[in-house]
């Protein structure tokens, strides 16, 4: 561990059996509650839990290598019923998951993928492309129904360029939280020749691409340690 902060449960002030545990912001380093730039953490009974908060934030990594233990197909679609109530405007939805399975895809894309993201990929058990549809226009009347006429909003394929690069990161995420939420780390890259992608993996021209993810469980050697975070302080601020 290093001298970085996270956030860790101690046991609550109330009485009786049951009493929930409150939060409070301890230092792994030995440096005191909170470490040197950090004030304490609010009291804070989390309505999901402490075990889910850790699996989704306190205690998640990137990962850098995997083990070689496959994710399922039923996993992936667990996951996307998770990650597709994400909100995005007008309820556009332009994200698109591409699995990369098969020995071919995943040569084409390694091809494509800078140096130092390569080995990354090669461990990882699936890769997942991240793009957005720049015709998510056309859905618009299955998903925004009370709307009939927001398709025609977006003649302009600048237009729909700007609302699917925004709506689909935020998208993507809430796809992240997803990994972690079905028990299995990611690895999300953004050095990679997108055009070289496109040109592999979408001809058409529908889909540009904007993240690749690795995903699968880490190995024991696959993530590095938890790096420093900003205080609150140093974040929020009121108006």
């Amino acid at each position: 561990m290093t001298s970085t902060q996270q956030q860790t449960t101690h046991a609550g002030t109330g009485t009786g059996p049951g009493a929930r545990p409150h939060l409070a912001l301890v230092d792994l380093g030995g440096n005191g509650p909170g470490g040197p730039d950090s004030a304490p953490g609010p009291d804070l009974d989390l309505p999901i839990g402490d075990e889910a908060a850790d699996l989704l934030f306190r205690e998640a990594r990137t990962a850098y290598r995997f083990t070689a233990e496959p994710v399922g197909e039923d996993r992936i679609r667990a996951l996307y019923d998770l990650v597709k109530y994400a909100p995005t405007a007008m309820n556009g939805q332009p994200l698109r998951v591409t699995l990369v399975r098969s020995p071919e895809a995943r040569r084409r894309l390694l091809a494509r993928l800078s140096p130092g993201n390569r080995a990354k990929s090669e461990s990882a058990p699936l890769i997942a492309i991240l793009s957005y549809d720049v015709d998510f226009h056309d859905t618009l009347p299955e998903v925004l129904p009370h709307a009939p006429t927001a398709r025609d909003g977006f003649a302009e394929e600048g237009a729909r360029i700007a609302f699917g690069q925004f709506n689909g990161a935020l998208q993507a995420g809430y796809f992240l939280l997803g990994v972690r939420a079905v028990g299995l780390s990611a690895g999300p890259m953004g050095g990679f020749d997108r055009a070289g992608v496109d040109a592999d993996f979408f001809p058409t021209g529908r889909q540009r691409s904007f993240l690749v993810v690795n995903i699968g469980h880490p190995a024991p050697d696959g993530t590095f340690p938890r790096s420093p975070r900003l205080p609150y302080e140093r974040v929020v601020s009121v108006a």
